[in-house]
């Protein structure tokens, strides 16, 4: 990703669902929402970018519930861009909430997923 692609701090800059049954998902929302797949190899199985239609862009991701991915809640799961995704997941702590997943690497970026007092599920990231 290009400097200018980068997301701004605090922006909502992706969104998947992790789900036991990926194949069978990312067929409802072609079927559905009008997305074409486009498999990204994970090794020993693809999870998928789901391109919308009439865009040839990647609106969300579906991913199998498996390896690194297995702890993560079957939700739609947003990424908000963070400066520093350890830091905050330690504040996060601090600030009354919880830590579901990480932090840890994804590529060239750190994240992690918390839960806030609320209960509401977010994923933080930084570049």
């Amino acid at each position: 990703m290009s400097e200018q692609e980068q997301p701004k701090i605090g922006q909502i800059c992706w969104q998947d669902l992790t789900v036991e049954n990926a194949d069978e998902i990312r067929q409802f929302y072609s079927e559905v929402a009008g997305w074409k797949s486009e498999p990204v190899n994970m090794g020993q199985y693809e999870d998928f970018n789901m391109i919308a239609a009439g865009t040839g862009e990647a609106a969300a991701g579906i991913c199998h519930a498996q390896g690194t991915n297995a702890n993560l809640p079957p939700q739609w799961l947003i990424y908000i861009a963070v400066e520093d995704a350890d830091a905050c997941a330690e504040r996060c702590k601090a600030e009354g909430g919880e830590i579901i997943d990480g932090p840890r690497a994804m590529g060239e970026a750190r994240f992690c997923v918390i839960r806030d007092p609320a209960g509401a599920v977010a994923a933080l990231i930084s570049q």
